[in-house]
């Protein structure tokens, strides 16, 4: 029974994560882990160079 219960617990956190990346991607942030990615995923069209000299 724990099992079961476990089981079912990692497959939501599992799918939350999925719904988090598609939702982020469907907005059109190249990056979803770039603290910078909402700012710079327009102009780079899908490259993920944001922040990665930037020191702010």
């Amino acid at each position: 029974m724990i099992d079961l219960i476990l089981i079912v617990i990692l497959l939501g956190i599992a799918a939350a994560i999925v719904f988090y990346l598609y939702r982020e991607k469907k907005r059109g942030v190249a990056c979803v882990g770039c603290p910078h990615a909402k700012q710079c995923a327009k102009k780079k069209a899908g490259q993920c160079n944001c922040g990665s000299t930037d020191k702010k």
